[in-house]
């Protein structure tokens, strides 16, 4: 009998341990991934029973969640859809999340570390849940200029404080309304998403901060005089060879200055200032060459490239090479081609740190986060990425993009009554192909500071026949103006 009382508590535990086991690897170890799971409705259904917290510009909601009186409970919904949606994002029943929607997921959806003690409180008081707000940088007349001067081009604008770090506008074109993506009609949702999807302009992208990257052309000489100032390899004012063409090292493929043919003014030599101020391609290729590809790619990583930004989303990388490059291609990287690839927002953080003597503050999109009683979780945060270069390097270059934009390549950018600095790119993006054109600049007034950058991809609609100063300066100008309220 004892015998047969001890096989059954065998048996009786072994069970309990095989029981005790899987719930304790179905609980801690598969949790994760089943929570995740797009088929666990219940998951799903209950994210819903929080009333999300809304997305603020300027104190204004542009995405905030209403009850709906169905199984989800709250319905997300967006105003100003395609103006905000490379803000906002959308928040889906079964696409998930993007942009602000899922970087901020957690403040949002109250379920932070920061608002335990808030969500504790509800239990007592009767509450009913509900998550944070998020409170923007972006100001909305800058937001709106940035908009209307894309007119629905493809391109982006990224416009920032540089001595805060916050954003001031992120517009980015073809968009789309996020509205569309946030209804609870399944079927009708995928339909919509996949139509997006396959869109060849490529309306999800948010082409400030990520998509497919566009070569920088001749806004990145701004990075090579930076590298080229640092090194003590010349001044503004040094005397440099002014050939009307030059044959790349070890090469037979020849290069020309914008003006085909022509040299980079007309005397026998020019100058760093002067190759910056009119733009030209072998005065900087040869500086490329002289300095190095190592150079180069250590003074565009002080600016940010070869990482990602966070503000809170993730920004794709902006590329500098990072294998060992010979001399022709380090030539064409001195004015921007080659596999040099860029955001809107990696070259605004440029044109930021020169306006800020030298210091790069990391961009941020959040003002501050406020639970439903107006608690205030998180305030303004400024974060230094430390003095990229010295603060007479940066006045020097501020001097230099400024007369490019008084009497140089960027004169589109020009205001009245206010010093602008600038510096556009005509990029070539293979033979035939349509240019990527850019500007990136900054400028202040009364104490208010802004830096922005501009892409246009297709040449703005134009294929080979648009330019920088012609389109890119001037979307430029219009959101300069904005922010500067002139």
């Amino acid at each position: 009998m004892s015998r047969n009382i001890r096989v059954i508590g065998i048996v009786m535990l072994a069970m309990f341990l095989a029981l005790f086991g899987s719930s304790t690897y179905i609980q801690v170890f598969q949790e994760p991934q089943l929570v995740s799971d797009g088929r666990n409705t219940r998951t799903l259904l209950q994210s819903y029973e929080v009333q999300r917290g809304p997305i603020l510009v300027d104190g204004t909601p542009i995405a905030f969640s209403e009850e709906d009186g169905s199984s989800y409970m709250f319905q997300r919904t967006y105003t100003d859809g395609e103006l905000y949606a490379p803000i906002t994002g959308y928040y889906s029943a079964n696409q998930g999340a993007t942009q602000l929607e899922e970087a901020m997921n957690a403040e949002l959806s109250g379920q932070s570390d920061a608002q335990f003690f808030t969500s504790l409180r509800a239990l007592f008081t009767g509450e009913e849940p509900a998550g944070a707000a998020i409170e923007t940088t972006i100001d909305p007349a800058a937001q709106q200029a940035a908009w209307d001067a894309l007119d629905g081009r493809p391109g982006a604008v990224f416009a920032f404080d540089p001595e805060t770090g916050a954003i001031l506008a992120m517009a980015s074109t073809p968009s789309f309304d996020p509205n569309d993506l946030a209804m609870h009609d399944d079927a009708t949702v995928i339909d919509n998403y996949n139509a997006l999807l396959n869109d060849p302009s490529q309306p999800l992208y948010n082409r400030a901060i990520a998509g497919n990257l566009n070569p920088p052309g001749s806004v990145f000489k701004v990075v090579v005089a930076a590298a080229a100032l640092e090194a003590g390899l010349v001044e503004p004012d040094t005397e440099l060879e002014n050939p009307e063409e030059w044959t790349l090292p070890g090469s037979t493929a020849t290069i020309y200055n914008p003006n085909h043919g022509e040299a980079c003014g007309p005397d026998e030599t020019t100058t760093l200032s002067y190759a910056l101020q009119m733009s030209c391609n072998i005065p900087f290729a040869q500086l490329a060459v002289e300095l190095g590809d190592d150079a180069i790619r250590e003074m565009a990583e002080a600016f940010g490239f070869n990482s990602s930004v966070s503000i809170p989303m993730e920004s794709t990388p902006s590329t500098y090479p990072t294998t060992t490059l010979d001399d022709a291609q380090t030539a064409l990287t001195g004015f921007g081609q080659f596999d040099v690839r860029v955001t809107p927002l990696q070259m605004a953080m440029v044109s930021g740190a020169i306006a800020n003597g030298g210091e790069l503050i990391e961009p941020t999109l959040v003002e501050q986060v406020l639970t439903p009683s107006l608690q205030v979780l998180q305030g303004p945060q400024v974060e230094s990425l430390g003095n990229v270069i010295s603060d007479e390097t940066a006045t020097e270059l501020a001097a230099m993009m400024q007369s490019s934009v008084d009497s140089g390549v960027a004169s589109n950018a020009q205001i009245a009554g206010v010093d602008v600095a600038g510096k556009t790119g005509t990029a070539e993006n293979g033979e035939g192909e349509p240019y990527s054109l850019w500007f990136t600049g900054f400028a202040e007034l009364d104490d208010q500071q802004v830096a922005v950058a501009v892409v246009l991809e297709d040449g703005g609609g134009m294929g080979q026949s648009g330019t920088g100063n012609g389109l890119a300066a001037t979307i430029g100008q219009q959101v300069i103006k904005a922010v500067l309220e002139l």
